[in-house]
C-alpha cells in the first residue's frame, strides 16, 4: 500500500485563441434594460461578453434567446449577455417596436438598439442570429451562426472563468441589466383569439403565459386559465399563440415555447399534453409517429381542417398535421428549407408560417417571412401549395391592387371572411388587408392597428387582435376598403461582392472543446444551396456532405442571393463513455451577392468558431 499522495493532474492548458479586438457597440436608437445607462465596452471589462444579434421578427432569434436564458442565470456574476437588435423589416428599426419586443419576449438582458446595422457591419455578421464571445480582456474568441450553440458557449464560458481568473482579470459581481418597471393591464401582448359557442372570446396572453376568457364585449375578463409562470407541468404554458376549437368542443392550443400543442376543456377547466415533448425538433428528427413522442418547432397556429388540426410550425418552416383520433402527428407540408417555392406539399418551401385559417377546400396560409399569403388545396395526386400575394424573402412593403404587385409586410394572422374572401393581419405595417379570389385585388380594410396578430369574425364585425395595444379591436366590415400611399421595401443588407467565375464558399465549423464531430451513423454535416434567381448558379448547387462547395457563377447574372443551409453535429469525445452527449449546429443564410472583377474568389460563412482565413 502507498501512502503517498497522487500527483495532481495538471489543468489543462487553454485552447490559444486569436486576439481580435471587438469594435465598439454603437446604435442609432440607444440602449434599453440598462436604466438609461449608455453602455461601452470598456464598462464590461472582466465579464465574459456574449453578443447577440437578432431582429424580433426572427424565429431563430426566439429560439436563441431561449438556450441563453439557462447560461444567463448559472454564470449571473460572471456573463453579460448584450442583445444588438438589428432589423430585417422597416417596422422593426423603430424604436417603440424594439421597445415592445424587449417585452413581449421577456429579455432580461441589455439591448442596443441598432436600425442601421452599424455594429451588425462592424462585425462583419452575415445572418440572424450571430453570437460573438468577448473575453474578459475585450477580444472577440468566437462566433457562432444559427442555433444549438447554447452547450459550446457555456463550455467556452467555463474555460473563460478559469482562465482570466487565474490570471486576475475577471470581474465577478452584478451586471449592467435594470429591469424594466411592470404594466398593468387585462392583456399583454395577446397572440391570437377564438369565438368560443358561449359568445365569449378565448385569448392568448402570450407574454404573460396564459389564456384569457373575455366576456363578449372584449374587455371583461371572466377567466384566466395557467399559472403565468413559464412552464410545461400541470396548466403552466410558455409563450402560447395559436387556438382552434376541437368538434368535442375543446380547445386546442399552440404551446409555442414548450414546442407543444395542449388542449384546454372550457367545461372542465383541465389543461392537457397532445402532442410534442416539450423537446424542440433539429434536423434528422422524427417526422411522424405518436404524437406524444416526436418533437415539435415553435408552432405558431392551429386550424381544424379536414378532419384534422393543421400546424403552422414556424420553427422548422413547415405545416404538420395532429389526427386526434388516431393521436399521432406527421409532416404535411414543405422541406425545412426558408423561403418561398409553389408546388407539391412535399417539396414546397415556407418561411415562418403564422398564420392559419380552414375556408372551405382551401387552407389559407400567413407565411410571415416572405410577406406572403397563400393557400393548401387538394389536387389529383395530393396537396397542392400555392402562393396568392407575396414573391419571397426581400420584398415587402404596403401596396394594394393586383395580387401580382401587392406587397405585405410580416403578417402574422389570417381570417376566411363569409364572401369568400380572405383578411390578413399585415402586422408590420398595422394594417388589416382583404384579398379577394374572385377579382384578383388586395385592398386595406383598416390602418391605425398596432401589430395586429389575428382577427376573428363576431356576426358583421371583425375583431382584431392588436398586439402591441394590449387588446381586441372591433371594427365593422367595411363596404369599401381604404385607400393608402403605396409604398415597397427591400430587405437593406449590403450585398457582398464576389469575383466572377468560380468562387469557393467555406462554412467554418469548429466543434466545441471536448467534443468531435459524430461520425458514428455517416457523415456529421450537411450543406445544401441553392440561388435567387436560380439562373444564378451555374453549378454548385444541391445537398452534400462537405462544409465547402465549388460554386460556378452564371456569367450572364451579375447579382442574386445564395441560399445556404448548413449542418453539423457534436458529441463528447470521451472513448470512455458509451453514451456521449450530442449536439445539432444548424444555421440558414441567404447572402445577397453582386458579382465584380474586384470580388472575394472566398466566401466564409461561420457557423461556429473563427475563420482562420480572415
Amino acid at each position: 500500500m502507498n501512502d503517498a499522495a497522487p500527483a495532481p493532474t495538471p489543468a489543462p492548458a487553454p485552447r490559444k485563441r486569436a486576439r481580435v479586438r471587438a469594435p465598439e457597440l454603437i446604435g442609432k436608437g440607444g440602449w434599453l434594460n440598462t436604466g438609461g445607462k449608455e453602455l461601452t465596452l470598456a464598462d464590461l471589462r472582466g465579464k465574459c461578453v456574449v453578443v447577440d444579434f437578432w431582429t424580433f421578427c426572427c424565429i431563430n432569434c426566439l429560439h436563441v434567446l431561449d438556450e441563453l436564458r439557462e447560461l444567463e442565470e448559472k454564470h449571473r456574476d460572471t456573463v453579460v449577455i448584450i442583445g444588438v437588435h438589428s432589423p430585417k423589416f422597416v417596422h422593426e428599426a423603430e424604436h417603440a417596436a424594439v421597445v415592445d419586443a424587449v417585452e413581449r419576449y421577456q429579455v432580461h438582458h441589455p439591448v442596443l438598439d441598432d436600425p442601421e446595422l452599424a455594429t451588425w457591419k462592424q462585425y462583419a455578421v452575415r445572418a440572424w442570429p450571430t453570437l460573438v464571445v468577448i473575453d474578459p480582456e475585450g477580444y472577440i474568441v468566437a462566433q457562432h451562426a444559427g442555433e444549438g450553440h447554447a452547450h459550446a458557449i457555456a463550455r467556452l464560458v467555463e474555460e473563460l472563468e478559469a482562465e482570466h481568473e487565474a490570471k486576475g482579470t475577471l470581474r465577478r459581481g452584478d451586471g449592467p441589466y435594470v429591469a424594466p418597471e411592470p404594466v398593468a393591464g387585462a392583456l399583454r401582448f395577446p397572440g391570437k383569439a377564438l369565438l368560443l359557442p358561449s359568445g365569449n372570446l378565448l385569448v392568448s396572453d402570450s407574454t404573460r403565459h396564459q389564456l384569457v376568457e373575455l366576456a363578449a364585449d372584449g374587455e371583461s375578463v371572466v377567466r384566466r386559465i395557467g399559472s403565468g409562470e413559464r412552464g410545461f407541468a400541470g396548466d403552466s404554458f410558455s409563450e402560447p399563440q395559436g387556438l382552434a376549437l376541437l368538434p368535442d368542443g375543446k380547445v386546442v392550443v399552440a404551446d409555442t415555447v414548450n414546442h407543444a400543442l395542449r388542449t384546454y376543456d372550457p367545461a372542465t377547466g383541465q389543461v392537457e399534453t397532445v402532442a410534442g415533448t416539450g423537446r424542440q425538433w433539429w434536423q434528422g428528427s422524427r417526422t411522424s409517429g405518436p404524437a406524444l413522442e416526436v418533437d415539435l418547432s415553435s408552432p405558431w397556429d392551429v386550424a381544424w381542417w379536414q378532419g384534422r388540426v393543421w400546424i403552422a410550425m414556424a420553427g422548422v418552416h413547415q405545416l404538420w398535421t395532429w389526427d386526434p383520433q388516431a393521436g399521432t402527428v406527421e409532416v404535411a407540408a414543405g422541406t425545412t428549407n426558408e423561403g418561398l417555392l409553389d408546388g407539391p406539399a412535399a417539396e414546397a418551401w415556407f418561411a415562418q408560417p403564422s398564420g392559419l385559417a380552414a375556408a372551405g377546400d382551401r387552407l389559407w396560409i400567413a407565411d410571415s417571412e416572405t410577406s406572403a399569403l397563400r393557400y393548401v388545396e387538394a389536387g389529383d395526386e395530393g396537396y397542392v401549395i400555392k402562393s396568392a400575394v407575396g414573391t419571397g424573402l426581400f420584398d415587402f412593403g404596403h401596396r394594394d391592387g393586383d395580387a401580382a404587385q401587392a406587397l405585405l409586410q410580416h403578417p402574422l394572422g389570417v381570417t376566411a371572411l363569409p364572401d369568400g374572401s380572405v383578411a390578413v393581419c399585415d402586422t408590420y405595417n398595422h394594417a388589416l388587408r382583404r384579398f379577394d379570389p374572385a377579382t384578383g385585388q388586395v385592398s386595406t380594410l383598416a390602418t391605425d392597428l398596432r401589430e395586429p396578430s389575428d382577427a376573428v369574425l363576431v356576426g358583421d364585425d371583425i375583431v382584431v387582435v392588436e398586439s402591441a395595444r394590449h387588446r381586441l379591436t372591433r371594427l365593422r366590415l367595411p363596404e369599401e376598403a381604404v385607400r393608402v400611399d403605396a409604398v415597397a421595401h427591400r430587405t437593406q443588407r449590403a450585398a457582398t461582392e464576389v469575383a466572377p467565375g468560380t468562387i469557393r464558399l467555406d462554412v467554418v465549423f469548429q466543434a466545441p472543446s471536448g467534443q468531435k464531430l459524430d461520425t458514428r451513423y455517416g457523415p456529421s454535416t450537411r450543406l445544401l444551396v441553392s440561388s435567387t434567381p436560380p439562373e444564378l448558379l451555374a453549378d454548385g448547387e444541391g445537398a452534400g456532405t462537405d462544409l465547402f462547395r465549388e460554386l460556378a457563377l452564371n456569367p450572364d447574372v451579375t447579382e442574386g442571393v445564395l441560399h445556404v443551409s448548413a449542418m453539423a453535429a457534436s458529441c463528447d469525445d470521451d472513448p470512455a463513455n458509451e453514451y456521449p452527449a450530442c449536439h445539432v449546429h444548424q444555421q440558414d443564410w441567404g447572402v445577397p451577392v453582386r458579382v465584380t472583377a474586384d470580388g472575394a474568389a472566398r466566401l466564409p460563412l461561420v457557423l461556429a468558431g473563427m475563420d482562420a482565413e480572415g
